[in-house]
């Protein structure tokens, strides 16, 4: 296999960078572009540190919102609508999980989607603005590759909730090995970057991917991609939270 191809399928998938592929991906390049996941996080982390060295003559909040505005079209709000859905359908859902399923299918965005979305973008906001006005950049770099390690540990520790779905050829066709190389190397690189709070960082973040975990096994028994999608959002968040928490303990 062209082990560059599942990279720029999942740039392709994660981003709004113009990637032309010549072939529709197969399954397998699918489930090998889960590896490179973290590896896109890392690009997009370098975007954000560069527009957030443009914005260090900008008054933090000024820069912290051109920050999150470059963030979010970068992404094209993929996981943010994950999110959105998943709000709604828990919700909505009240209990039942094909009634959950079906909303989480829903174009339409309720009262709790907008909801989610604006607690999750202030707190990203907020912390953007401390993380300026500090310049703990590297906070930057680390929260996009962490949370995008989300999908394969959600792949490989938890059932596809639906036996179709966008995911679900990824998850089947995900390579073991590449994955758990990767992961290391993620973890690595968060001790090298922020030393012992790497360490929080990595132990706060699997205790919120495990929470999250038992909430979906319990109403869909499984994972969905806007799970997934949630789940990457809220270790995003997380990460930028925490990390300026233990930055300063350090």
């Amino acid at each position: 296999m062209n082990f560059i191809r599942p990279f720029f399928i999942a740039l392709q998938f994660l981003t709004v960078i113009p990637v032309r592929l010549k072939h529709a991906p197969t399954a397998e390049a699918q489930g090998w572009s889960v590896v490179y996941y973290p590896l896109v996080g890392l690009l997009l982390g370098a975007f954000l540190i560069g527009s957030a060295w443009l914005c260090v003559d900008l008054p933090p909040a000024v820069g912290a919102a051109l920050v999150l505005t470059l963030w979010v079209l970068l992404t094209g709000a993929l996981h943010l609508d994950g999110l959105a859905d998943c709000a709604d359908a828990w919700v909505g859902g009240l209990g039942d999980r094909q009634k959950t399923l079906d909303i989480m299918k829903d174009p339409r965005a309720g009262p709790m989607a907008v909801i989610a979305l604006a607690l999750v973008l202030l707190l990203k906001f907020t912390a953007l603005q401390t993380l300026l006005a500090a310049q703990h950049w590297q906070l930057l770099l680390i929260a996009p590759m962490f949370s995008r390690s989300v999908p394969c540990l959600l792949f490989f520790t938890t059932p596809y909730a639906r036996p179709d779905g966008l995911g679900r050829s990824a998850a089947l066709q995900m390579p073991r090995l590449p994955c758990y190389v990767m992961l290391a190397m993620v973890v690595l690189t968060m001790i090298a970057v922020l030393g012992m709070a790497g360490l929080w960082l990595i132990g706060s973040g699997m205790a919120l991917l495990a929470a999250l975990r038992w909430l979906m096994l319990r109403r869909i028994n499984g994972i969905t991609g806007d799970t997934i999608g949630a789940s990457i959002e809220l270790l995003e968040t997380m990460t930028l939270i925490l990390g300026l928490i233990f930055c300063r303990w350090e």
